[in-house]
């Protein structure tokens, strides 16, 4: 039997392509001996213990789901920063990149029965160096899977936009999934997206609802925004919290809002604001002895905290972070910041499985990619 593949590609920047794809590999891979994962073009790479620079989504499907087939093979293509204008430059050769691109597709899918292709961004991210999502897939001779954003009307038109991209390079698009669905509006959306494809012969192969703990940020993502490190619980940098709190209040009112797995962002100097959350902490920790607020600080301003300060709150044990930055400027970083999921983040991935896997149609996707 011909060994089978697909593409995924999004609508749109941050659509929720790769937590999509972890569900999809999770419930292949309970109707197939064996499943495959390739990520041909990427863009954020980490370096390995071996030193070799890997798309970072390949490191977290490899390493979650325990695939054995070289980092090599699963990131044949980066495009690192200088990149395009050493292609424009003509001192990287596109036949080069094909020829990396179709290797690696042929030695990961001849081992898997079902092999599940990852691109960046929409179905034109990388044009400028000849091989956008469009054009990857078009090489490989796979049918496109197309991933949108929840809606109906703008959702429609970003997938018309998609289509024809996939169309110029004849490349067949053989379903949609939407994700991030608001409950209240699924059953409606549902019906009618599937009205609207129809015109194009196009199947809905899942519709999946939002979730908010998916969005919700972890010490780790703020580490990597502000570029600094845990200063005290350093151990709980994975803690997720529900709500983002910017403090300059009274710190009478302070106390009356704060809430379990919270983050409080307020000035360093601010110590009446740290010592009023110190003793909400220490107050549910002596009642309840399980118990735990969850909170989290970072603290802002030119002046860092005071040696005693995170003396305290070392030994609450509290996630800290320290960025020499106002308030104001912090939480606009974290307001434009998208949450990204990481290979460490197990309670996010299984929820991201879990969510994603039982609300796609796989009957009707193995009929769309046959």
């Amino acid at each position: 039997m011909k060994e089978r593949a697909f593409f995924i590609a999004a609508t749109g920047q941050n659509v929720g392509k790769t937590t999509t794809c972890l569900g999809l590999l999770s419930g292949l891979k309970k109707r197939h001996r064996s499943v495959g994962y390739l990520k041909p073009v990427g863009q954020e790479y980490v370096e390995t213990e071996t030193g070799t620079h890997v798309d970072k989504d390949v490191v977290l499907f490899r390493s979650y789901f325990q695939l054995k087939d070289a980092y090599e093979e699963m990131s044949p293509v980066l495009f690192p920063r200088g990149f395009t204008r050493d292609y424009l430059d003509g001192l990287v050769s596109r036949d080069e990149l094909v020829q990396k691109i179709k290797r690696s597709f042929s030695a990961v899918t001849s081992r898997h029965s079902v092999t599940v292709i990852e691109g960046t961004g929409h179905t034109g991210v990388g044009s400028i160096v000849e091989l956008n999502n469009a054009q990857v897939a078009s090489l490989l001779n796979i049918p496109v899977l197309l991933i949108a954003s929840g809606g109906l009307g703008s959702s429609f038109d970003e997938l018309e936009l998609n289509r024809v991209q996939c169309e110029k390079y004849n490349v067949r698009v053989a379903g949609v999934i939407l994700n991030r669905v608001l409950n209240e509006k699924r059953a409606m959306i549902e019906e009618y997206m599937q009205k609207a494809l129809s015109r194009w012969n196009i199947p809905l192969l899942g519709c999946i609802p939002f979730d908010p703990f998916l969005s919700t940020p972890t010490m780790n993502d703020f580490e990597m925004l502000f570029e600094s490190a845990l200063l005290t619980g350093k151990e709980h940098r994975w803690r997720h919290f529900e709500t983002i709190r910017l403090v300059a209040s009274p710190v009478e009112m302070h106390r009356t809002f704060i809430e379990p797995r919270q983050l409080i962002i307020t000035p360093a100097s601010r110590e009446d604001i740290i010592l009023a959350t110190l003793t909400r902490v220490w107050d549910l920790k002596i009642a309840h002895q399980e118990e735990d607020l969850q909170t989290g600080l970072i603290l802002t301003g030119k002046t860092p905290p005071k040696d005693s300060i995170l003396e305290q709150i070392k030994k609450a044990n509290i996630p800290l972070l320290y960025v020499p930055v106002s308030s104001f400027i912090a939480m606009k970083m974290i307001n434009s910041h998208t949450i990204k999921i990481r290979s460490e983040d197990e309670p996010k991935i299984a929820k991201a499985i879990q969510v994603v896997e039982s609300h796609i149609d796989f009957s009707r996707l193995e009929e769309a990619i046959r």
